[in-house]
């Protein structure tokens, strides 16, 4: 532990501004100081206790609720105190800084964004995938965010990664036994069945790497950009979507000049649309600024609508000006399978125009509009009924996808007749560093404490 996390620390834990409830939140390895200068007497521990904050004249700041949880039952691991009062600005400051004047002696100081959560992880009260799930908690979007955030924090994820990194440990103990020990003359991988371990964990591996996907999406959600030409409804879906009239609609070609965002959700899953300038040609300046920016979102798109007017097919001017906007897209787009053609105004084209390949709507009536929703959500590679998913951030389905990657390389000298051992374990050990990544958890004394204990090595 750094020298710095050992200091004891003081903020307001609630969010600036008014409230009817305010907390002031320390966190350190002996608070009686502080206990003693604000409440006057000792706390009972765990005990919500009402009396007068008081400053160092011995007048009360306020009145108000002093908890003190005594180390290591606390949230932190140390001790902590909790003073809650009324929620102005004016008066948690003024217990804020009562706290670090009483505590300056010991070295209290304002807490760093994050160090409560970042003492509970150093402490062992959380590991690293549920420390972070705190803050995907707070910043969830959606209900399912929250849901999958809680999972989380619970230790949903972290009981998938650990059940692989005992998997992982005791396959790696069969292959060091035999790497070390080739005198015992046992055949530890064949007898173990490691080629079926290792299977096993493949298969396990894979579905904790969907789940993982699943919650990156809840947490993060996916961009999902409307285009076309002027006046095919893109404005029009954006409010159909959003239920809202977030952009203006006129017959106008050209009315929208810059992007119009908004976040909706489908089945929880955070959606930020965006509503863009139509691609045209066009002499006007700051339309030019406005399609410029345009072609800007659609490179940086997950998923893109591509709008076209249902009631203009078999146009030719109007089709060859849709084919030269087709033929500048990203060709990340078309090879990801993340591009949507949608014909709107269904509602006024006649019965014998179809939409061919893509998905017939309108944006006035309302139909189609579930199809589209559905295609957004199998572009983005949401499967339905996956409610029950943790939360997950990028670096998670990274290291995991490198533990994949080693485990494949593992199986690959497994089945080989003569078996390289040394780069079978190799890949076993950076796998198993892989997941250690997520937890924090992962270091080489545990490796051999988990040998010394379950191999009899120096009989």
């Amino acid at each position: 532990m750094l020298p710095r996390h050992a200091d004891p620390i003081a903020a307001i834990a609630t969010a600036p501004g008014r409230g009817a409830v305010g907390i002031v939140r320390v966190s350190g390895r002996n608070l009686s100081v502080v206990i003693a200068a604000l409440c006057g007497n000792p706390l009972t521990p765990r005990v919500a206790t009402y009396l007068p904050l008081r400053d160092a004249q011995r007048q009360p700041i306020d009145h108000g609720l002093a908890i003190h949880f005594p180390s290591p039952h606390s949230y932190t691991g140390e001790d902590v105190l909790e003073l809650q009062a009324h929620g102005g600005t004016v008066v948690l400051q003024l217990l804020l800084a009562r706290c670090l004047e009483a505590g300056a002696a010991m070295g209290l100081r304002v807490a760093e964004p994050g160090e409560f959560t970042q003492r509970a992880y150093l402490n062992d009260k959380l590991d690293l995938a549920q420390a972070e799930a705190v803050s995907d908690l707070i910043d969830a979007s959606t209900e399912a965010a929250a849901r999958s955030a809680s999972r989380s924090l619970s230790g949903a994820f972290s009981a998938e990664i650990h059940t692989l990194r005992d998997g992982l440990i005791k396959l790696r103990m069969l292959v060091e036994a035999t790497l070390d020990f080739p005198e015992e003359e046992i055949d530890f991988l064949q007898q173990a069945d490691a080629a079926g371990q290792l299977e096993r964990l493949r298969a396990q591996l894979a579905l904790v790497m969907r789940q993982t996907r699943q919650g990156l999406l809840l947490r993060e959600g996916i961009k999902v950009v409307i285009a076309g030409q002027p006046n095919v409804g893109k404005s029009s879906l954006l409010n159909a979507l959003a239920g809202a009239e977030l952009a203006i609609v006129t017959p106008i070609a050209g009315t929208t000049r810059d992007k119009v965002s908004q976040t909706i959700q489908i089945e929880g899953v955070p959606i930020h649309v965006v509503d863009t300038a139509g691609l045209r040609d066009t002499v006007d300046p700051i339309e030019r600024i406005g399609i410029a920016r345009t072609w800007d979102e659609i490179g940086g798109a997950d998923a893109l609508l591509f709008l076209h007017d249902l009631t203009r097919v078999g146009e030719p001017m109007f089709e060859a000006a849709d084919a030269e906007i087709a033929r500048r897209l990203p060709p990340e787009l078309l090879k990801g399978d993340r591009l949507v053609h949608v014909f709107n105004k269904l509602d006024a084209a006649p019965a014998s125009v179809h939409a061919g390949q893509g998905l017939a709507i309108s944006a006035t009536t309302g139909a189609g509009l579930n199809a589209l929703r559905q295609a957004v959500l199998q572009r983005a590679g949401w499967s339905a009924g996956a409610e029950g998913v943790f939360t997950a951030r990028t670096r998670h389905v990274q290291a995991l996808g490198r533990a994949d990657v080693h485990l494949q390389s593992a199986a690959a000298h497994l089945q080989k007749a003569a078996a390289a051992l040394d780069l079978l374990a190799e890949d076993l050990r950076l796998a198993q560093h892989a997941l250690g990544e997520i937890t924090g958890e992962f270091s080489a004394d545990d490796l051999l404490g988990e040998i010394f204990s379950r191999f009899c090595i120096g009989k």
